[in-house]
């Protein structure tokens, strides 16, 4: 029995302070076969051994704010919906989604 394998890659320029100047990501499984841009990526790994996440957040020295709170609470959104699919938790992915609207209320109350 052959196992598929996937490859996911990021590769990043830094500028000369070490900050993100250009985020590229390519996938083995992308439709597309070129790499493409990115203004910015969430990446968390859970670590059996520890009990504790790793997280990797980098987004490039350009992108709006606004765009990077829109970033998060879509990404806050999907832990919702990860959530009910992994353990059908309805009240934490309901609670999650509701934090969500919260922040979203936020947001447009600063403008």
């Amino acid at each position: 029995m052959t196992t598929k394998q996937s490859t996911i890659q990021f590769t990043i320029q830094l500028d000369s302070k070490n900050i993100p100047e250009r985020i590229r990501w390519e996938a083995t499984d992308k439709p597309e076969d070129t790499p493409e841009d990115t203004k910015s990526i969430s990446v968390a790994l859970w670590d059996s051994q520890q009990k504790n996440t790793m997280r990797i957040d980098l987004w490039t020295k350009d992108m709006p704010v606004d765009e990077m709170k829109r970033f998060y609470i879509e990404n806050i959104g999907g832990i919702a919906q990860s959530v009910l699919t992994a353990t059908g938790d309805e009240a934490m992915a309901n609670e999650i989604n509701a934090l969500c609207d919260r922040l979203v209320e936020l947001v447009r109350n600063q403008k």
